[in-house]
């Protein structure tokens, strides 16, 4: 049995890059579960696998074994509820590309996504870019975000692959790190990495002129290698995040600020932050420590947690 990395999945095979450089087409045989949990997609980039290769002149291969995993980034399947869709592993860094405008930034897209990589402690940097586009109010609302998530220990920059506006600090960012790159449609995601490094030549699109949104032009996830060391991982246009394998503790524990104070709140780690006595995070709220933005997100999704039944979240049909 030889070993790799995968660094393409589409679907149904995955190209696997040995220890030698020489990259393998495998597929697998039998199903592969994660804490149990069913999957559309068991193997994803930046896997480290053991595989066979096959007999014939083709040199195809079989995937045998998933090494462990460091962490991994899932999310509920956007076709099929109640599977789980596997977007990277083992990456260093997360890097959510958004704008404000251009499309217009979706409320709450930003906090869903982190409740993707918080759980892993994954260093998340927020990137909002088409910034030839905002006018006065796209740049004051940007200024009031980098406030809220810089508060809280997240990164976020300001960029434009049009005019290159901090494209290089983006690239020190990566440097030297396995980055998962992801973004909602139409964002720039690809014309921003392809001009960080054109000679990947990533597929660009344009938004819809009669919805404003983008259209998907990544169709698979691919990892590539960038000239400064660093690699990125480069995934589909997410259209929505969702997360019926979740339980309403597990959004609490996972809102970075909320779960500090939790320590101090009346039922410590058992407290949603909601309508308990004794609440330190709505004390918090209250006194202005706490972004009354970040809390209507968490919400959000601790309501859309709680109103997906026990079958809607476990029925196999």
């Amino acid at each position: 049995m030889q070993e790799g990395i995968v660094i393409k999945s589409t679907g149904s095979w995955y190209s696997v890059q040995l220890e030698s450089g020489e990259r393998v087409n495998c597929r697998i045989i039998g199903r592969f579960r994660l804490d149990g949990k069913k999957l559309t997609n068991p193997v994803a980039v930046g896997d480290r696998v053991g595989l066979e290769i096959e007999e014939g002149e083709d040199g195809t291969g079989i995937i045998r074994e998933i090494k462990p995993r460091e962490n991994y980034v899932v999310r509920q399947s956007p076709r099929k509820k109640h599977e789980l869709h596997l977007l990277a592993s083992n990456v260093d860094q997360a890097v959510v590309i958004i704008t404000i405008a251009h499309p217009k930034l979706k409320q709450g897209f930003i906090d869903r996504f982190l409740l993707m990589t918080e759980p892993y402690d994954i260093p998340t940097v927020v990137v909002a870019n088409k910034s030839d586009l905002y006018n006065d109010g796209d740049l004051a609302v940007f200024e009031y975000l980098k406030d809220v998530y810089e508060a809280i220990g997240y990164k976020m920059i300001l960029t434009s692959a049009a005019t290159g506006q901090g494209v290089d600090t983006l690239e020190d960012l990566l440097k030297g790190k396995v980055n998962l790159i992801a973004g909602q449609s139409g964002v720039g995601k690809s014309s921003l990495v392809n001009r960080m490094q054109p000679d990947l030549e990533l597929r660009t699109g344009v938004l819809s002129d009669y919805t404003g949104k983008g259209q998907h032009t990544t169709t698979f996830a691919e990892m590539y290698d960038l000239i400064n060391g660093g690699k990125i991982i480069d995934t589909p246009g997410i259209k929505t995040l969702a997360f019926n394998h979740l339980e309403p503790m597990d959004v609490a524990h996972n809102f970075r600020e909320f779960f500090a104070r939790s320590e101090d709140c009346r039922f410590g780690g058992n407290c949603l932050h909601r309508n308990e006595p004794g609440c330190a995070v709505k004390q918090a709220l209250e006194d202005e420590e706490v972004s009354p933005l970040r809390y209507e997100n968490y919400l959000t999704l601790l309501e859309e947690v709680e109103g997906q039944n026990y079958w809607e979240r476990n029925t196999d049909y």
